[in-house]
């Protein structure tokens, strides 16, 4: 099996940690290592020489800093942003060079993963899956809650333990409509982890993004990065292949891993406290009085707090935020009126 990173993506809302220059995904949120380091674990049960990282040409230098086990070869660096659809196109196009039915597991390189033993057994399984049936198949988790920033997939019936027939795709719904989601026992959390083989994946981008394909194929004959890849369409791997294929020929994989997609400040604060009064620190930080609050400081400078109550409060070299724990997840709106202000 291959196991692609995906370190390609630029969130904002853990700002000001995260930046365009250098995305959470490269940063320490959770722990002393960072998020790309902490799912390199979590995949160590292959060898290096078959993990690949896909990421933004502008990044290759922080993964080779970050994960000098893989060799540089594996990482795949885009020229461009056309979205989940052309990235995994790419990768499953180079790898499919040498090893055309190689199974490829696609993983994200910034979410929350507790239970690494589940998330590396239903890895394994739904390999073989993929090799044996030729599906493509997703790895989802119980929703817990009506979480409106998340993707949902709907499942159909279940044709072997823990293996559901697929039904749709449900963009992030409003909160009314998760709720109905929740209640109804028929929806899981769209994960985005993807397993599937090149062949197989490939065959899927020439029946419905032929243009992408053409322009892959054009990549792995040998032509140049940066002239073909900005051509593919700009598209994601759900709208762009999923959402088209016929429903038998996917297979979602249900599992419970622990996971989030640490989004916000507030998501990781929700996943990292036992408590929703106890406060997340790390850093340098003096806090006194303080209930259910973010405090990061990743400076040389100490930050002291007193008597807060549902905030954050993050400190770096360049930056220092503070905002209700509640409105972290708009942070954008802060972000485009300093764009706007200059």
């Amino acid at each position: 099996m291959k196991i692609v990173i995906l370190a390609g993506g630029a969130g904002t809302r853990l700002w000001p940690m995260s930046t365009d220059e250098k995305p959470k995904q490269f940063q320490k949120l959770i722990s002393d290592r960072t998020m790309i380091q902490e799912t390199f674990d979590r995949v160590n049960f292959v060898d290096p020489s078959d993990i690949y990282v896909s990421t933004n040409l502008k990044y290759v230098d922080l993964v080779k800093e970050q994960l000098p086990e893989i060799p540089e070869e594996n990482i795949i660096a885009e020229p461009s942003r056309q979205d989940s659809g052309p990235c995994m196109g790419l990768v499953a196009a180079l790898i499919a060079k040498t090893e055309p039915e190689a199974v490829i597991a696609m993983v994200s390189s910034d979410h929350l993963v507790q239970d690494v033993n589940e998330f590396q057994e239903k890895l394994k399984m739904t390999a073989v899956i993929a090799k044996r049936d030729k599906t493509l198949n997703i790895i989802e988790v119980k929703a817990k809650s009506p979480n409106v920033n998340l993707g949902y997939v709907q499942v159909g019936t279940q044709i072997e333990p823990g293996v559901f027939e697929f039904k749709a795709f449900k963009e992030k719904p409003d909160l009314e409509t998760a709720k109905q989601f929740l209640a109804s026992g028929d929806y899981l959390w769209n994960t985005g982890y993807y397993v599937w083989r090149a062949d197989v994946i490939l065959d899927a981008f020439k029946l419905h993004l032929p243009q992408t394909y053409n322009q892959l194929m054009s990549i792995q004959a040998g032509g140049d990065i940066n002239t073909h890849y900005p051509l593919c369409d700009k598209i994601s791997v759900d709208y762009g292949i999923m959402e088209k294929v016929a429903p038998d020929q996917v297979r979602i994989i249900s599992a419970d891993l622990g996971w989030s997609d640490i989004g916000t400040w507030a998501s990781l604060h929700e996943e990292l406290v036992a408590d929703p009064q106890d406060n997340l620190i790390k850093g340098n930080v003096f806090a006194l009085e303080c209930k259910g609050c973010v405090l990061y400081n990743e400076s040389e400078t100490p930050l002291s707090v007193f008597a807060l109550t549902g905030m954050v409060v993050v400190q770096t070299n360049e930056q220092q935020l503070s905002c209700p724990l509640n409105r972290s997840h708009d942070l954008k709106q802060l972000l485009h009126a300093q764009a706007n202000a200059h």
